[in-house]
């Protein structure tokens, strides 16, 4: 039994942190800069968002975390992104954009995510203070039904992040191979290289799939604790 729960916890860490390993070695295999490419990720941004009419839209430089703030309008792009000239650096400022242009059209699903992302840190805080002071709650009122309600409570406000990461991938692929991929394609990547590009906008978007699993298993570990 016990080699059979050693394999299932190797088992969960891979599922959970081998996309993400995977993401990260495939973003630094292409990440060198190239004299064949044109422009940097910067640069590109900033003609894509003129070339697609997204008005408003500014394009920033920021230390690391590349991303789109729907609330600010502003794609925010790395340093090695912003002005590197390496096909990671343009794919993704290319799936930025993606999320800019999902933006302006009004793409439900980054809508919902935009409004719900705020409670993910809230909500993990706060069910996990709930879940935790359940037992002596229970113990002070002495009335079953309040534990109960507090138990629902506390799970309903978990799976809150859940369902918030959930939607997230439906968004990130969206951005990568509905949005991104045509851009690229009309010939700011040389053919033989959309394959990597390819890759590239798979690894954009698992980024979050580590996010999305921890988030699960983070409910499924209350679960699991709540039940001994």
């Amino acid at each position: 039994m016990p080699i059979f729960i050693a394999l299932l916890i190797v088992l969960g860490l891979a599922v959970i942190f081998g996309p993400q390993l995977w993401a990260q070695f495939i973003l630094k295999r292409h990440s060198k800069d190239r004299s064949e490419i044109p422009g940097t990720g910067g640069e590109l941004a900033i003609h894509l968002v003129e070339n697609t009419k997204l008005d408003g839209v500014k394009v920033e430089k920021i230390p690391q975390g590349d991303h789109y703030d729907p609330v600010e309008k502003a794609i925010r792009l790395s340093e090695a992104v912003y002005d590197g000239k390496s096909l990671t650096a343009v794919v993704v400022a290319a799936h930025e954009v993606g999320h800019a242009i999902q933006d302006r059209l009004g793409y439900v699903p980054l809508k919902l995510r935009t409004r719900l992302i705020g409670l993910v840190a809230l909500s993990e805080r706060v069910g996990a203070i709930i879940l935790v002071a359940l037992p002596f709650i229970t113990a002070l009122t002495r009335i079953p039904a309040t534990g109960a309600a507090m138990l629902i409570i506390g799970l309903a406000i978990l799976l809150v992040p859940v369902v918030v990461h959930l939607i997230t991938l439906p968004v990130e692929f969206d951005a990568s191979f509905k949005r991104a991929l045509p851009i690229l394609a009309l010939g700011y990547v040389p053919d033989e290289e959309m394959p990597a590009a390819r890759r590239i906008l798979t690894a954009c978007a698992l980024t979050y799939v580590a996010a999305s699993l921890s988030a699960i298993l983070n409910f499924w570990r209350w679960i699991y604790f709540l039940r001994r």
